[in-house]
């Protein structure tokens, strides 16, 4: 039977440390992924802040080996429950190889209990969370730019530039902004802005979608 989730599973790597009752998360997030994100970020940042950068680094570097060439491969690897022990090792031990140095005996304890729970299908959420986490450590606001193909480095420093001058850096209350590009052709051109919670569509799909609902209008 795989074992039930619980925040003391974490407690193994970190025993002898700060007490994690004294450290919480920056945040709420929901969802089971949340939870083990959550627990994570808790377990690393009870030892020290280096530890927590380190866990971090851990997470992105897998997060990048999941969308690089051997991306479908560890796809079908941490959407599979069902391997046996022995195939489930290997894989841990890949994933965890993909960065620099040793990962953190905490990100190898969250990896097998994500394992040992039939979880692992939840690894990019969970790194999705941790980051969540980590940006709201750090007093960032995440930003994020959708543009139809990817942007050079002076749109992208005209575009930082321009949101630092608006009301998005106004409603951060002096926080850092943290700019997050993605690609999306569906959009075919222009720019999706999403900060908070709002969305500031300016992409030529969306004029599009305006005219087309103006003509139905006047038919």
């Amino acid at each position: 039977m795989a074992a039930r989730f619980t925040p003391r599973l974490f407690q193994q790597a970190t025993r002898g440390y700060a007490s994690q009752a004294a450290v919480r998360a920056p945040r709420q997030l929901d969802g089971l992924a949340g939870k083990y994100a959550s627990s994570a970020y808790v377990a690393a940042l009870s030892k020290d802040s280096k530890t927590l950068e380190k866990v971090e680094g851990d997470l992105k570097a897998v997060q990048s080996l999941l969308a690089g060439s051997e991306g479908a491969k560890l796809q079908t690897f941490i959407s599979n429950p069902t391997l046996s022990a022995a195939d489930r090792t290997k894989g841990l031990e890949q994933l965890l190889s993909s960065g620099k140095g040793k990962a953190d005996p905490i990100t190898h304890n969250l990896f097998t209990v994500l394992a040992e729970n039939g979880r692992l299908a939840e690894t990019e959420k969970v790194i999705e969370g941790f980051l969540d986490l980590m940006t709201a450590y750090r007093g960032e606001v995440e930003v994020t730019v959708t543009s139809a193909t990817p942007l050079d480095k002076s749109t992208v420093s005209r575009i930082e530039t321009a949101l630092k001058g608006s009301q998005i850096a106004a409603k951060g209350n002096g926080k850092t902004l943290k700019i997050v590009q993605k690609v999306n052709p569906a959009i075919q051109g222009g720019l999706v802005v999403d900060f908070g919670g709002n969305t500031v569509d300016l992409s030529v799909a969306s004029k599009v979608n305006k005219l087309n609902a103006l003509l139905e209008q006047g038919i």
